[in-house]
């Protein structure tokens, strides 16, 4: 392996005087001085290309040590070709966004300075104002096209002009550490090897930091070559966009000090946008899309919501509301067989997981994070973190309302109420948390095909079927378990929604229904849900299709994990 210089080697740490190395915290070294070293050691560094403040975020966390602010990719996402169609002053303000949204630095793809000497002192004076770490330019002339297009016939700029651009830019620099990267074109236009050495001597003569050396051939036989030549006069950037293909080892070997991964993020997520974009347009609903898309709390987090919001606890008067979950997960589930002999339904492995745990999991993920779990049966093994646990010791002998009272002081506020062996889409709770209705419960409105799986189902009544009037009016729920097949409208899904009103007439029907233990003992959530309708209580109903499992036999747990 080719060393690099001694030179480079003992710049490649910015240790105070009277402190050693590990003394020296690098998360107080500026983004610059974090740059020059990455680039300056003897181990190999990797860049990965963004294009906005998100996908610079998602590669600082993915664990990348430092930003391509890729031209092409932030001329791609603003919509206009990579030939200086977007003005530096438009891309300078996408890096302040990608600067100010990580802590990692970023090296900006400068295309050819934007302009003559002149506008490069403009350009570095603005970046180090933005906060950003360094700037890559290559000897085209202005406006340059993109490398992998019409390569060899592309112009480049004069030796003497592009080192007088170079020495412009250091002298225009404030900050000693700001790096200034001198990218090689003559392999694109088809110069040769002799061309591009002499070319990056002149570069490392003018004050390049490094020499970024560019291949358009899908093998790396022309870096190789040119590192050999090169001998380590100064380090080399590299990237192998088209000779992808081969091993990184080969890099370190030839003494490459940084790899730009230039275009990945912008690539693979256009890929995503459109598979998405097409399966929207062409099925006209957002149900088969939304489970494989980020979820909108993921969005926030990377967002930093969470320290806005912690600000706004500090800064604002209190406001909002809370809701709240309850599981009902005391019975057995003898119907499992084997699978609940020594732990109950809510505790059977799905995937790998407990199912109530991927219950839970989707309470938290549309931000019901004050969970309770009513236990019973086999209730040691029901052991969940983060939740708090209700017991029903007479579960062998009581039905849910039963389980629902043992966790009566969880019924305060906005209440979600579900039972222990339901799989639902997220949605499905989001919809009943936005609901403004004191109860509200979700129907599954294709009922016909529960009806055969051979089960006991909650079918329902309501004040309308449902259709496309049913969707804009407000239908009620009439009754459980309808006498006539026509009027049946669907299925309910095990799950109601409270507000603070809703769960105030709940407690009070438990109240009643204590006086009367052998009346409370037999009670299902159906029958608490009847008694409300038979008191007046207005029992919205919110109708669906699908999107949720009822864990009930040796088939459905099959189901479940690939739910």
């Amino acid at each position: 392996m080719l060393e690099k210089p001694a030179i480079a080697r003992q710049g490649a740490r910015s240790v105070p005087p009277g402190a050693t190395e590990s003394e020296t915290d690098m998360s107080t070294l500026k983004k610059t001085t974090k740059l020059k070293q990455m680039v300056q050691r003897s181990e190999l560094a990797f860049l990965m290309e963004a294009h906005n403040g998100l996908s610079a975020k998602v590669a600082e966390e993915a664990g990348f040590e430092g930003i391509w602010g890729s031209g092409l990719s932030i001329s791609a996402a603003l919509g206009v070709r990579d030939h200086n169609e977007a003005s530096w002053t438009q891309v300078l303000e996408v890096a302040e966004f990608m600067s100010d949204a990580t802590t990692v630095p970023m090296l900006l793809d400068g295309d050819t300075g934007y302009g003559d000497f002149n506008t490069m002192q403009r350009v570095i004076r603005k970046l180090e104002q933005r906060g950003v770490a360094g700037v890559c330019i290559e000897d085209k002339i202005f406006p340059k096209t993109n490398s992998f297009i019409r390569g060899a016939g592309q112009p480049l700029a004069s030796i003497d002009e592009f080192s007088g651009k170079i020495k412009a830019g250091k002298d225009a620099q404030s900050d000693e550490d700001f790096v200034i990267v001198a990218r090689v074109e003559a392999f694109i236009a088809g110069w040769g090897l002799e061309e591009a050495l002499k070319r990056a001597e002149a570069y490392r003569l003018a004050g390049a930091d490094a020499i970024l050396m560019h291949s358009a051939l899908r093998s790396p036989s022309e870096i190789l070559a040119f590192m050999k030549e090169w001998a380590g006069r100064l380090p080399v950037v590299i990237v192998p966009t088209k000779y992808y293909q081969t091993p990184t080892e080969v890099f370190r070997d030839a003494g490459v000090s940084v790899v730009i991964w230039a275009n990945h993020l912008m690539r693979s997520s256009l890929a995503v946008m459109a598979q998405t974009a097409k399966r929207i347009h062409d099925e006209q609903t957002l149900i088969n899309v939304e489970e494989r898309v980020a979820p909108l709390a993921e969005v926030f987090r990377i967002q930093g919501e969470h320290s806005l919001e912690e600000a706004e606890k500090r800064y604002l008067p209190k406001h909002g509301r809370s809701v709240k979950g309850i599981v009902l997960a005391a019975s057995q589930g003898a119907e499992l067989g084997e699978l609940t002999r020594d732990r109950p339904k809510a505790m059977v492995s799905l995937g790998g997981k407990p199912l109530l745990a991927h219950i839970l999991e989707t309470y938290r993920s549309v931000n019901v994070k004050e969970l309770s779990v009513v236990r019973g049966y086999r209730k040691d093994a029901v052991n969940l973190a983060n939740v708090k646990y209700f017991d029903n010791d007479a579960f062998a002998s009581t039905q849910e309302v039963s389980s629902l009272a043992a966790a009566a002081e969880a019924l305060e506020g906005d209440v979600l109420v579900s039972y222990g062996d339901v799989l639902l889409k997220k949605y499905i709770l989001q919809e009943l948390i936005d609901c403004e209705d004191d109860v509200a419960v979700m129907v599954d409105a294709d009922h016909a095909e529960s009806r055969n799986r051979g089960r006991a189902a909650d079918f329902v009544s309501c004040s309308e079927p449902n259709s496309r009037r049913a969707f804009q009016n407000h239908v009620t729920l009439k009754g459980f378990r309808p006498e006539r097949a026509d009027a049946v409208h669907g299925e309910w899904m095990g799950v109601v929604k409270l507000s603070p009103k809703g769960a105030s007439l709940v407690r009070d029907k438990l109240r009643v229904l204590a006086a009367e233990p052998d009346r409370l003992r037999a009670l299902k959530l159906p029958d608490l849900l009847s008694l409300l309708v038979a008191d007046g209580v207005a029992v919205r109903v919110l109708y669906t299709t699908g999107h949720w499992l009822d864990v009930d036999s040796l088939e459905d747990v099959v189901a479940g994990a690939a739910f």
